[in-house]
């Protein structure tokens, strides 16, 4: 016990050496990624029509290769599905990350031998970071877990298929294999409430010292675990010292989980994506988490508030300031160049570089890690109304985390002109359009963390009176059609 915990912060104190390396050096490091990205795909068919091999520097760069989303690199995308070699990175990926879509259903996110290392490291990196830091290594000798999709793989082309969490779970380190929880047979199950009863019985008997997971997950893991003890989850593991978390805002969550505990645990936060692994929480006494520079990964910054107009300004790690609202835009060694991946950031800290996930460019919903958008939203009322007379003013649509009792849900406010015969019928078939179009959501109610979608209905001119009262009646002002709190619909509720 005591040599694993020794060994731990061995090597805890050797990363922390090697990171320092890099993030005191942050510009360098940003350039030389740049370069080793740009001359590796230059070959690639991306590549050269972008005439990567005449690139000198950045702002050639920005000149040749425009901000793309998703759906203006799916074309490049679809022909690596099919097995097409050299598209955009030399050779295949090892994996596509299937992902909820936008506009057009599923995102496949490539993988490849050159990322994949950067995305196991970082988790790693995460932890040695905390061990470094508080001298707290003791957790290494118990069992730990992590709640993750089913590392089933689906093979075309030569390229597996499966959910990032999933893939993921193929490269535990060997040193932890003998720790990790749950079975791999428990971890391939599909049905999620199956498999979480499946990890009480793995886990309730056993030294756990390490969870991780997104919160609304790992809550019902928690619950579980209390139902079956009668008592606090820091009583049934004694050891359970730490939790990992990333994905969603745990502030929600934060005042329940210490409830279904029984004290306080330390944590940290981790920044991953399909896309990439981009920080990690390296400090427990300082705002934010580490961004990674030197994971194969050059970075961007577009402000916010700029991201839509011509002329908007893309910035380079040396150019950013503190709390400024930034889109992240990212170019990678699996191939994803000028990408944007939706997400807004904020720094914390220039030295080193630290960020807080501060939100979407873009409306949008993920209180539970679905990650619901505009267009998920409207075309799933307009699906719910086809072929009936219900007509609508207005609505919007928030989360309700803490109902009164029952599951959580989504909460659709409509003001309707004409209103539907039977309300049940038509939340009904809302929910049903909503979980055809997003496989995170459709989980989640498979899953019974959320329950179906919940309607309320708002009285006639009720979205009028709230714009005005916000002062945004008239003019090109619009009723955002989501969001990921209740800001809108607490005021709403005054107009119901």
């Amino acid at each position: 016990m005591f040599i694993k915990s020794l060994a731990a912060k061995i090597f805890a104190k050797r990363v922390f050496k090697k990171t320092q390396l890099w993030a005191n050096d942050p510009v360098i490091t940003q350039q030389a990624v740049f370069h080793s990205i740009i001359k590796t795909a230059q070959n690639t068919q991306f590549g050269k029509e972008h005439k990567f091999a005449e690139i000198k520097n950045y702002q050639d760069f920005a000149a040749q290769v425009p901000v793309r989303d998703y759906e203006d690199l799916k074309p490049y995308v679809e022909k690596v599905v099919k097995g097409e070699e050299n598209i955009l990175w030399p050779g295949k990926p090892l994996y596509f990350a299937k992902t909820s879509g936008t506009t057009s259903g599923a995102k496949y996110i490539p993988l490849t031998k050159d990322s994949m290392p950067y995305h196991i490291e970082a988790a790693r990196d995460a932890i040695l970071h905390y061990i470094h830091e508080t001298g707290n290594a003791d957790f290494v000798s118990g069992k730990m877990i992590f709640l993750q999709g089913s590392p089933i793989m689906e093979t075309k082309h030569g390229i597996q298929f499966g959910r990032l969490s999933g893939i993921v779970a193929h490269f535990v380190p060997k040193y932890l294999q003998k720790n990790r929880m749950p079975s791999w047979e428990t971890n391939c199950m599909e049905d999620w409430e199956a498999k979480i009863d499946a990890i009480v019985d793995e886990t309730f008997d056993k030294n756990m010292t390490v969870i991780s997971g997104i919160p609304s997950w790992v809550q019902m893991y928690f619950e579980k675990l209390h139902q079956r003890g009668g008592k606090p989850v820091g009583e049934i593991f004694k050891n359970f010292n730490l939790f990992i978390y990333g994905g969603v805002n745990y502030e929600p969550y934060r005042a329940k989980f210490e409830n279904l505990i029984g004290r306080k645990v330390p944590s940290i936060e981790l920044f991953p994506a399909s896309e990439g692994f981009f920080a990690y929480q390296d400090s427990q006494k300082e705002k934010g988490m580490l961004l990674l520079l030197n994971s194969g990964m050059f970075y961007e910054f577009i402000k916010s508030d700029e991201f839509y107009s011509d002329n908007s300004r893309r910035y380079t790690i040396g150019e950013v300031e503190l709390e400024t609202n930034y889109v992240l835009i990212i170019s990678t060694n699996a191939g994803l160049w000028g990408y944007n991946i939706g997400d807004t950031i904020q720094f914390t800290s220039l030295k080193p570089y630290r960020v807080i996930v501060s939100g979407r460019i873009k409306h949008y919903i993920s209180a539970f890690g679905e990650h619901v958008i505009g267009k998920e939203v409207e075309y799933a009322l307009q699906e719910a109304m086809e072929g009936t007379d219900i007509q609508i003013n207005e609505f919007t649509v928030a989360p309700q985390i803490n109902p009164a009792s029952g599951l959580p849900y989504h909460e659709w406010f409509i003001e309707f002109e004409n209103e539907p015969k039977d309300l049940k019928l038509f939340s009904e078939a809302i929910d049903a359009a909503m979980r055809k179009q997003n496989s995170y959501y459709d989980d989640l109610i498979v899953g019974n963390i959320l329950q179906k979608v919940v309607i309320t209905k708002v009285v006639k001119n009720g979205f009028q009176e709230y714009m005005k009262s916000i002062g945004k009646l008239g003019g090109q002002n619009k009723v955002p059609r989501l969001a990921n709190d209740r800001k809108i619909t607490n005021l709403l509720q005054t107009q119901i």
